[in-house]
């Protein structure tokens, strides 16, 4: 068995050829969205994360900018830039590029940001509403996933579910939304002792560890749908994910690539939440 290599790039495309048109009209209406990206000091990772999502969003015809801060900001300058974007009514989406530099504190910043213009889906108003099934803004990534599986005419309805990692910032969410869609569903973690009797049973895998080949063949069931989430910078300098791809492929039916899997969906997902805020402030 060879997988199917999910294209997230063509699929990304897709939807922004689609967002596009509600963008148009808006704009047609005298409404530009508007996103803005704070970006505090000079991580060379966050540079070239920021310059994909303006490249993107130009493509749709949003109105992207970024706000610079020196990496030794303050707190209180932190906060007084955040307050200025959350009263800007130019502005709908409004993301806290992190990691942050170490002397801030990430939580408080994006609690910091008015609820309504949350992109990210980070805000804990947000991360609440996924918890009651009402969700306003998904976090992009796993909101992403749930696209990809849709493209791909994976079924999650009553399939077993395995994501590992738990961070707030996707496996938390990845799970809540795939519980949504009555998958059964077990998180994995760092600490999760024999990892591979758990990935093994999983219909549907999704890694977001953080960990360069953590997942190998091996501990895929045959024929599931394998979800990488990670990126990580090799010491030659190439990417990998989470997931030892060559012996993956030989043993799921789907999987996403890294590069060119997971990542260009968490853009896109972003145009669509920016675009769904810009559309909610129109409605009043």
């Amino acid at each position: 068995m060879t997988a199917r290599i999910i294209d997230g790039k063509a699929v990304a495309q897709k939807l922004r050829a689609e967002w596009k048109q509600r963008v148009d009209a808006l704009r047609a209406r005298g409404i530009t969205p508007g996103l803005v990206v704070v970006l505090v000091g000079d991580n060379p990772a966050s540079a070239v994360y920021v310059r994909n999502k303006a490249a993107a969003c130009a493509e749709v015809g949003l109105s992207s900018s970024v706000r610079r801060l020196p990496a030794d900001c303050s707190e209180a300058s932190l906060f007084a830039c955040l307050t200025e974007l959350n009263r800007d009514p130019r502005i709908h989406g409004i993301i806290v590029q992190l990691p942050l530099p170490p002397h801030l504190d990430a939580a408080r910043a994006l609690q910091a940001l008015a609820v309504e213009k949350d992109v990210d889906g980070f805000h804990w108003c947000n991360l609440g509403a996924l918890v009651e099934d009402r969700p306003r803004f998904v976090p992009c990534t796993p909101l992403g996933v749930m696209h990809l599986l849709g493209h791909e005419g994976i079924a999650v309805e009553g399939r077993t579910a395995v994501v590992v990692g738990r961070s707030s910032i996707v496996g938390k969410p990845q799970a809540l939304l795939l519980i949504a869609r009555s998958a059964t569903v077990t998180v994995c973690h760092s600490r999760t002792p024999d990892l591979g009797r758990f990935t093994r049973d999983a219909d549907i895998l999704v890694v977001a560890a953080g960990r360069p080949g953590l997942v190998t063949g091996e501990m895929i069931k045959a024929g599931a749908a394998v979800i990488d989430v990670g990126i990580n910078r090799l010491p030659d300098g190439k990417l990998a994910g989470d997931v030892e791809f060559e012996s993956a492929r030989r043993r799921a039916g789907h999987i996403t690539p890294v590069p060119g899997g997971v990542g260009p969906m968490t853009v896109a997902m972003l145009i669509a939440n920016t675009v769904t805020a810009a559309e909610r402030g129109a409605a009043g």
